[in-house]
């Protein structure tokens, strides 16, 4: 069985584009997904620097912002036709990418956050985009809560609750995450593979196939 198109997945960057050329596979992908955080605290200029260095690699990208990005990073991504927050894609193979970028809040007070019922509502939205399509990659920067994707040092769980309940209710094939970069990981909840490749920086990434019409999404290492 030889493997159909492919989609390479990375986050938490932080404004370390110099990080994305060491990524395998990007100029063959189908495609580039940015789950979020861009940067530190960036706007959007910062943005773009991280954006032109995934460009060098591949034109097909589809972005969001995380909760360390400013909001005027959110405005970048849509002029540039690339933002898939609260939103979603069809790729011409069919596959439908939506997103839900920000985070729930965290003790830090980052850039961009907000509450489990403004999560739901743009999950629902972006669903909406892409709810025909028989194959569904979810793209969001808050992990779902309970997971092996959502744990802090500590062991305490901190994702999102929405965000899981939407997983278990909808089902997509793949959900694509990040946020906390100690929990690199992948979990199965439900028919959903949770992917969540750490932080850029320590080498993660993540790997999303389609192949006889099925998705398969693995979790990666450059480092």
């Amino acid at each position: 069985m030889s493997e159909g198109p492919y989609w390479i997945a990375i986050g938490d960057i932080h404004d370390d584009a110099a990080a994305v050329a060491r990524v395998p596979g990007l100029a063959a992908a189908a495609g580039v997904v940015i789950t979020g955080d861009l940067t530190v605290r960036g706007g959007a200029g910062a943005a773009k620097a991280v954006v032109d260095a995934v460009r060098r690699q591949n034109a097909v990208i589809l972005a969001q912002i995380g909760n360390m990005d400013k909001i005027d990073v959110d405005a970048y991504l849509t002029r540039e036709g690339i933002n898939i927050h609260a939103s979603g894609r069809v790729t011409p193979q069919g596959v439908g990418f939506f997103g839900c970028g920000y985070s729930t809040p965290t003790p830090f007070g980052t850039p961009s956050e907000a509450g489990e019922e403004r999560i739901a509502a743009w999950l629902d939205a972006a669903y909406a985009t892409v709810a025909h399509c028989p194959h569904l990659v979810m793209v969001c920067h808050t992990p779902p809560y309970g997971t092996a994707t959502d744990v802090v040092g500590g062991g305490a769980h901190v994702g999102s609750k929405a965000v899981r309940v939407f997983i278990e209710r909808v089902r997509p094939a793949v959900c694509l995450t990040g946020h906390i970069h100690e929990a690199r990981a992948v979990e199965v909840l439900g028919a959903t593979t949770v992917v969540n490749p750490g932080a850029l920086s320590g080498g993660g990434y993540a790997r999303v196939s389609f192949t006889d019409g099925k998705l398969l999404a693995s979790l990666l290492s450059f480092a």
